[in-house]
């Protein structure tokens, strides 16, 4: 499993969300620039657990969940077009960073 997962519920429809294509990305503190550390797609459980390195060195990361793909593909309406979540790794555990998702808004926390 990777140090970094994530899970995406669909809360107007209640069950996962299948088929979000998710972009992990770190921030070059130098640069202030995103690179690119993997692309996924949810599974059926809305899940994507092989995301990135088994390891994460600390730094700023970046989830973003291509919402639009998502929505267009099941046939929903969608404000947001996209959900970007950044967040901090400051020590060598594992970090779950889960999505609720509906529509119209969204919830994240970090979860385990």
């Amino acid at each position: 499993m990777s140090a970094i997962t994530t899970h995406v519920l669909d809360t107007a429809l209640g069950r996962p969300a299948v088929g979000v294509p998710v972009r992990l990305g770190r921030l070059d503190a130098d640069t202030d620039q995103i690179s690119v550390l993997a692309d996924a797609t949810t599974d059926d459980d809305g899940r994507v657990t092989d995301l990135g390195p088994d390891q994460a060195p600390a730094g700023t990361y970046q989830l973003r969940f291509d919402t639009a793909a998502y929505y267009a593909a099941t046939g929903q309406e969608c404000f947001y077009p996209e959900v970007l979540v950044t967040f901090a790794v400051t020590d060598r555990r594992h970090h779950h960073v889960p999505l609720l998702l509906s529509p119209f808004a969204y919830s994240t926390y970090r979860g385990s």
